[in-house]
């Protein structure tokens, strides 16, 4: 029985149509991030017949489905998506460290957390900065993000060494100190060192005799004579900062001289001048005073808004992929040429799966050397020009040439003439 040796078909089963359809981009994104924007929709289906003619369909078949031009314009789109939130990523970095983040899903959409902060321009706080100076501010006892704390104890009769850490942390435990009070640090401090920032003593006999009650009556001056005002009394004229010096100093000298004690801090050990004798009135039922903090981990998280758990990187910034209709003009064009490259390049591995094709006394040899490479070149300059571009409008970049401007300006200015004034 002879063999039938005609074909089917004398036409390729795969061969990329003159144009797309809406209804069937869908069912052949691979991600789907865009599957509810109508705008992608009729791009993506655009794309197939700018596709066809760019790779000369209408000459030669292109060995291409709808779907994969779909494919491609998706890929396209989360590319450009990609490149320009980092971009954003590295200019508002410094200002969003330990901001609030978000999770997830496995199409880089926010799905729990803030709304999503790749459209939107920062409130700039000098950030890092701003937290590195709260660093300083803690270590210094006087703000910061990390809480401080006071303590007191009464000082025993002969006794003049004192654990502070030791009675901090008898408080810490009890909830309490030493008066019955119940403490603000109750159970923060466990076995966790306390770094002690001022010590001091308030005597209710001291009277604040130029910057208190009773005080200040007509003193006038630099404070050299501390009489007061009468009919032979100098005057003199002394910058501000001289008389806040002062107040701090006197400040200090009620804290101190005043109680007559002075004291030495050593790792947390207190040791009092002179020992503590009951001197009568209130004697020995006064107390000494600390302010403290708690050594805390460097992941550790205060009472305040200390900005520990959140963004920490680039890669928990709340950044959503772009949504489609807020890419202009400029960024539908690069998408169209990205997308056109990707085409290339499927295009270039389906004809390197037969080198030649057999036909009656001849053969033909496929070209997808040549698309691979052309395809990787397009591919690589389109995201090497957009880094370009985008590196120059990074908001350093966009400070400078501000200043630029504004001293050429200002140099124009100088020259001209100004208009005499008639009144």
């Amino acid at each position: 029985m002879p063999t039938n040796l005609n074909p089917r078909s004398e036409t390729s089963a795969i061969v990329l149509t003159s144009t797309g359809s809406t209804s069937k981009v869908t069912a052949s994104l691979p991600f789907g991030v865009y599957n509810d924007s109508t705008e992608f929709l009729s791009g993506a289906s655009a794309q197939v017949a700018y596709t066809y003619k760019k790779l000369g369909g209408d000459v030669v078949d292109i060995e291409l489905t709808p779907a994969n031009v779909y494919a491609a314009y998706e890929e396209a789109v989360l590319e450009y998506s990609y490149i320009i939130n980092l971009h954003q990523g590295k200019n508002v970095l410094s200002t969003v460290l330990g901001s609030q983040t978000g999770t997830f899903d496995h199409k880089g959409g926010i799905t729990a957390g803030p709304t999503s902060a790749s459209l939107k321009y920062p409130r700039f706080t000098i950030g890092y900065s701003r937290r590195v100076g709260d660093g300083g501010a803690s270590a210094a006892g006087f703000g910061g993000t990390v809480p401080c704390y006071s303590a007191s104890f009464r000082p025993a009769e002969n006794v003049q060494d004192y654990d502070i850490q030791q009675i901090i942390q008898s408080a810490s435990d009890s909830g309490v100190d030493v008066a019955g009070n119940a403490v603000d640090y109750a159970g923060k401090v466990g076995d966790k060192r306390v770094i002690v920032t001022k010590v001091y003593y308030v005597s209710p006999r001291a009277m604040w005799r130029f910057y208190g009650y009773y005080g200040g009556i007509g003193v006038v001056g630099n404070y050299s004579t501390y009489g007061q005002f009468a009919d032979d009394s100098t005057f003199e004229i002394i910058p501000t900062w001289q008389n806040k010096l002062q107040a701090m100093m006197y400040e200090d000298s009620i804290y101190t001289r005043t109680s007559h004690y002075s004291y030495e801090l050593i790792n947390n050990k207190l040791r009092l001048y002179p020992t503590p004798q009951d001197w009568g009135m209130d004697g020995l039922n006064e107390r000494i005073w600390v302010k403290f903090h708690v050594d805390l981990e460097p992941y550790a998280t205060g009472s305040y808004d200390s900005g520990v758990e959140g963004v920490n990187n680039i890669n928990t910034v709340p950044f959503d992929n772009i949504p489609y209709e807020n890419i202009n003009s400029m960024g539908k064009q690069w998408i169209r040429k990205y997308s056109l490259a990707l085409c290339k390049e499927m295009l270039g591995q389906i004809r390197g799966k037969f080198t030649t094709m057999p036909i009656p006394g001849e053969s033909v040899t496929l070209n997808h050397s040549e698309l691979l490479s052309q395809a990787k070149e397009e591919q690589t300059a389109l995201k090497d020009k957009l880094r370009e571009m985008l590196k120059e409008l990074e908001y350093p970049a966009l400070a400078k040439a501000d200043q630029e401007v504004t001293d050429a300006a200002t140099n124009v200015l100088k020259v001209s003439p100004l208009g005499i004034f008639v009144g």
